[in-house]
């Protein structure tokens, strides 16, 4: 009875986080202030329910909600919405947070619909360890980082596209100005390039403490190596000034692609990242 309740709970969360993105929208459409106040309190309400939802989650297992695949989705939303809201209210970023949402909407849905595989618990019991604790949590992280500054991206491309054809409007003062937007994608990748090392150096060691047989020819060690270098190249070429602006906000783009591909595909095709099958 407790499991459908909360099923129901997650299914509803779901409706008003779809109403609050389509309010979004709609401000995104025609500037409406009303709608994007309404958005912004369903969305709070959404990471009101979300956080407890965590924090009943974690008080009934003992543990941190990182450690199968659904957990991490569902860990990933709620930083995504934390992110966005945070952003939205110090730095005043306009779009922000109907972009980010987006991506976040689309991993919560998979979370609240797919079906959980049974084996998740009893995997996860194996992989308890303070260490994967804390290089599933930094790697998700990253990914967030590394999602943001993708949404910023977006947001610079459309000013761009924008100031390119003289569209002028309260969208095109909304959006900020293409400096801001570029900063803001450049500082969020250097966080995140970091923390996907130090997540990585973490996974590593673990891996050879704990497992009896490691390969470093893994799928997913090859692929997070891969996403590692293609953040650094573009962080590197952001300071020496050999890319920027629009160039660098499709490269930025197609890095995030690359984000989307080692969390789910590699991850999957992994003998080593088990606790993601």
């Amino acid at each position: 009875m407790f499991d459908i309740v909360m099923s129901r709970l997650h299914e509803v969360m779901i409706v008003l986080y779809a109403i609050s993105i389509l309010l979004y929208f709609i401000d995104f459409l025609h500037q409406n202030k009303k709608a994007n106040q309404f958005a912004f309190w369903l969305l709070a309400i959404v990471w009101v329910l979300q956080t407890i939802f965590l924090f009943m989650y974690v008080f009934q297992t003992g543990r941190f909600p990182v450690l199968t695949l659904f957990e991490g989705l569902y860990f990933y939303a709620w930083v995504l919405i934390t992110l966005s809201l945070a952003i939205n209210k110090i730095l005043r970023v306009d779009f922000t947070v109907f972009f980010t949402n987006i991506i976040g909407f689309i991993f919560m849905a998979i979370h609240t619909f797919a079906p959980v595989q049974i084996s998740d618990v009893a995997i996860s019991e194996r992989l308890i360890s303070e260490l994967l604790f804390i290089h599933i949590t930094m790697a998700i992280l990253s990914y967030a980082a590394f999602s943001l500054s993708f949404v910023f991206s977006l947001m610079y491309l459309l000013q761009y596209t924008l100031l390119k054809k003289k569209r002028w409007g309260h969208r095109l003062w909304r959006l900020n100005d293409l400096s801001k937007l570029e900063k803001m994608s450049y500082v969020l990748n250097a966080i995140g390039v970091p923390m996907l090392l130090l997540s990585l150096i973490l996974g590593l060691q673990w891996a050879f403490m704990k497992l009896s047989t490691f390969h470093w020819y893994d799928s997913k060690i090859i692929s997070s190596f891969i996403l590692l270098i293609v953040y650094s190249l573009i962080l590197y070429l952001r300071n020496k000034k050999s890319m920027f602006g629009k160039s660098l906000a499709l490269w930025n783009i197609g890095a995030f692609l690359v984000v989307l591909i080692n969390f789910f595909l590699f991850s999957r095709l992994s003998a080593f990242h088990f606790w993601y099958s």
